[in-house]
């Protein structure tokens, strides 16, 4: 029986914590690949290569995530977020396999109010939640029995992410001002990758879009004012308005997700984004 399990962006965030956890998980032959082994650029020999692999199950953890340099960077955006996903999302229809592939809070205009639910209108307003959207689109097109993720403010102790930058920024200097009017949630990456295990072993593959980030309200200044707080660090953090720090990439006012149908389809848990930062910066201390 075939279980292997091929992960894209092996090297990102969500990719290392998958890899973390794959050694409980010794029911599934795992298939980390970056960029060496599975180039999504390579667009003509994409499916051979997947071919060669064989996979029972694919998990598309890769994807142009530089927000800003995606302004500037449309085809290599468009060419990983969108038409690779296209080419494994119809692999794996062909071939039986499950796919699913993780997507973005970026795909919302960012003007609603209330938590979003996956039937909420999307609207991006930047180069890379236009790409990200039509990779979503593309994988139901080509595959309706995938399973989209769209998560938000991801985090962990790999990789660049806000919680180690600020960590450092936080013991340089003696203040730090952070946008105060960007409303979401953050998302530990060891807890979207329990959530993605939870579902792979859950007895009903049920295809569609889920939702997951940590639980909690809160904008990017309150974020860091809890990093502050759980490391200690002697600092004055300032919120700022959006207006105060303009970036080449247009970023959603508010895009907190409505985590309900993940919780009731699969029985995922979700921390609290508190909880899941004091465990990822417990790690960081030990690096």
């Amino acid at each position: 029986m075939n279980n292997k399990i091929l992960i894209t962006g092996a090297n990102g965030q969500l990719g290392s914590e998958l890899k973390v956890l794959s050694k409980y998980f010794s029911q599934f032959e795992w298939v980390f690949t970056d960029r060496d082994e599975l180039d999504l650029c390579d667009l003509e020999n994409l499916e051979v290569k997947i071919t060669q692999i064989n996979p029972a199950i694919i998990i598309n953890c890769a994807a142009h995530t530089a927000v800003d340099k995606a302004e500037s960077e449309f085809e290599l955006s468009d060419v990983l977020n969108h038409k690779s996903v296209s080419i494994m999302s119809k692999w794996s229809h062909v071939n039986n396999s499950k796919f699913i592939h993780v997507s973005t809070d970026y795909v919302f205009d960012g003007t609603a109010s209330v938590p979003l639910k996956e039937d909420a209108n999307t609207g991006p307003i930047n180069v890379y939640g236009q790409t990200k959207l039509a990779g979503e689109i593309a994988c139901m097109r080509e595959n309706p029995n995938a399973i989209i993720l769209r998560t938000s403010w991801v985090y962990s102790s790999f990789g660049a992410n806000f919680v180690k930058t600020m960590s450092r920024l936080m013991q340089e200097r003696d203040s730090l001002n952070v946008v105060n009017d960007q409303i979401g949630s953050p998302t530990y990456a060891a807890d979207l990758a329990k959530a993605i295990l939870t579902i792979l072993i859950h007895p009903k593959w049920q295809s569609g879009i889920y939702h997951f980030s940590n639980e909690g309200e809160i904008s990017w200044h309150e974020f860091a004012l809890a990093i502050q707080e759980i490391g200690k660090f002697d600092c004055l953090v300032s919120g700022i308005p959006s207006s105060a720090y303009p970036t080449p990439a247009k970023r959603p006012q508010y895009s907190l997700l409505d985590k309900t149908k993940i919780k009731n389809t699969f029985g995922v848990v979700v921390p609290d984004y508190k909880e899941s930062l004091a465990r990822c910066m417990e790690l960081l201390k030990e690096v």
